[in-house]
C-alpha cells in the first residue's frame, strides 16, 4: 500500500465506509494516481484525522474505509489575524500563506483607509479565500481549518471583541512574550491597509479596555500590508 503525500478533506469523518466528494476523489485518483488498497490521510478541519483505505478508486466518488478516528493532540488555536480589506487579489494572497499556520480565523475589516471596490460585498473574494484556506489545511497537514470572516466594520468588531490585541506599530517591541500555546484569552493580530489604520482607529486600539494591547515592531523598513501580516504572524507564533 502507498500513501499520497497529501491530506484529503472530509467534513465528516466516521468509522466505516465514506464516499469522498468529487474534488477530493479526482485529486486522489487522477492527480495522485491512488488505487484500491492505497491509504489516504483524511482531515475534517475540526480536529480529527483518519487513515482511510481505498475500496473503490473512482475519480468522481472514491469510496474509502475508516477503521479508526484520531483526535488532534492540540486544541483549536486562539490566535487570529484581522486585516483591512485590500485591493486586487492581496487578501487571497494573505490567506494562502497565513492559513498554513496554526491560526483560528482571518477577519477582513472595513477600516477608514481600507481599499476595495466601492459598494462591494466581497462575496467572491471571501469565497475564494475560503478555498485558499482549505487548500492550506491539506497542504500544511494541520488539524484545524482557518475560518474566514467578514467583511465587518472594524469599529463594530472592536466594540464587541473580548480578548487581547497585537497591533503592528513602529513604536512597538521587536519581540513579544506571549503564551501562544495556552493563552488565557483569544489573541488577534491587527494589520491595517496600505498606509495603516487611521489615527482615530489607532487611538481606539491603544485605549481598548476588554483585553491587553501589545505593540509589535516589524523592523526598520516600510512593508506592504500583505507582507506585514505574514512577518507579524512569524514573530508571534
Amino acid at each position: 500500500m502507498k500513501t499520497p503525500d497529501s491530506r484529503f478533506y472530509c467534513p465528516l469523518i466516521t468509522v466505516g465506509t465514506i464516499t469522498l466528494d468529487e474534488n477530493e476523489s479526482s485529486h486522489a485518483v487522477r492527480v495522485c494516481r491512488a488505487c484500491e488498497g492505497d491509504v489516504l490521510q483524511l482531515s475534517d478541519g475540526v480536529g480529527h484525522f483518519a487513515d482511510a483505505i481505498i475500496e473503490v478508486a473512482d475519480a468522481k466518488a472514491c469510496v474509502v474505509r475508516v477503521d479508526n478516528v484520531i483526535e488532534a493532540e492540540r486544541p483549536r488555536p486562539k490566535v487570529s489575524l484581522g486585516i483591512a480589506c485590500l485591493k486586487d487579489d492581496a487578501l487571497e494572497e494573505v490567506v494562502f500563506h497565513a492559513a498554513q499556520t496554526e491560526i483560528d480565523r482571518i477577519i477582513f475589516f472595513r477600516t477608514d483607509f481600507s481599499q476595495e471596490p466601492k459598494n462591494s460585498d466581497l462575496k467572491k473574494t471571501v469565497r475564494r479565500a475560503e478555498l485558499k484556506s482549505l487548500v492550506s489545511l491539506k497542504q500544511s497537514k494541520k488539524a484545524w481549518i482557518t475560518n474566514i470572516e467578514g467583511p465587518v466594520e472594524f469599529d463594530k468588531w472592536l466594540a464587541n471583541y473580548q480578548g487581547d490585541l497585537v497591533l503592528c506599530d513602529i513604536d512597538g517591541e521587536r519581540q513579544l512574550n506571549l503564551n501562544i500555546s495556552e493563552p488565557a484569552s483569544p489573541i488577534t493580530l491587527l494589520v491595517g491597509p496600505e498606509g495603516g489604520f487611521s489615527p482615530r482607529e489607532i487611538e481606539a486600539i491603544k485605549t481598548f479596555q476588554n483585553g491587553k494591547v501589545h505593540l509589535l515592531n516589524l523592523g526598520n523598513t516600510r512593508l506592504r500590508a500583505r507582507t506585514a501580516a505574514i512577518i507579524a504572524l512569524g514573530k508571534i507564533l
